[in-house]
């Protein structure tokens, strides 16, 4: 089975670190690679792709040097290794068009605002990767222990995997 990833990009370290250690509890089944630019996450993302694993959510800020965010989330959309990525934009600053543009280009799943809830971060993301591994993986159990254990039984008895007798 491939190693699903999460991929955290924002360019101030400090707040990298805290996304990071707010997404740690999911880090034994979702391993989190960190980049502070699109470049660094577009060669993560290579690398990932490369080793035949998966990127599951992408958590992204749109203010950074160079490319922004949203730019960064509408290539991923446009490439077929990260289109079914659930993505998140997660920033202080973006504006109603750079967020309209996301959601409408980057098909971005959730928008959160600086500064953000811890737990309400950790549950955005458990519920975006819940509907990442329901529509992207077939042997679901693994996952049970760590997200949405109500949502991925009704999955698992909609595929007929596992009865209830």
């Amino acid at each position: 089975m491939s190693t699903i990833y999460i991929l955290c990009v924002e360019d101030e370290p400090e707040v990298l670190d805290v996304i990071v250690r707010d997404l740690s509890g999911l880090e034994e089944v979702f391993p989190i690679e960190m980049a502070v630019s699109a470049d660094e996450a577009r060669q993560i993302i290579k690398e990932i792709n490369e080793q035949g694993d998966k990127i599951g959510l992408a958590i992204c800020d749109h203010v950074m040097p160079g490319d922004k965010g949203v730019e960064l989330m509408i290539e991923m959309q446009k490439e077929e290794f990260t289109e079914r990525t659930r993505k998140v934009l997660l920033t202080g600053q973006a504006g109603l068009d750079a967020t309209v543009e996301a959601v409408n280009h980057a098909r971005l799943n959730r928008y959160i605002a600086k500064p953000w809830d811890p737990e309400n971060l950790v549950n955005v993301a458990k519920d975006e990767l819940t509907t990442y591994v329901i529509e992207n993986e077939k042997d679901l159990l693994p996952f049970m222990g760590i997200l949405d254990a109500k949502r991925i039984q009704e999955a698992i008895r909609a595929r007929g995997s596992i009865s209830d007798y």
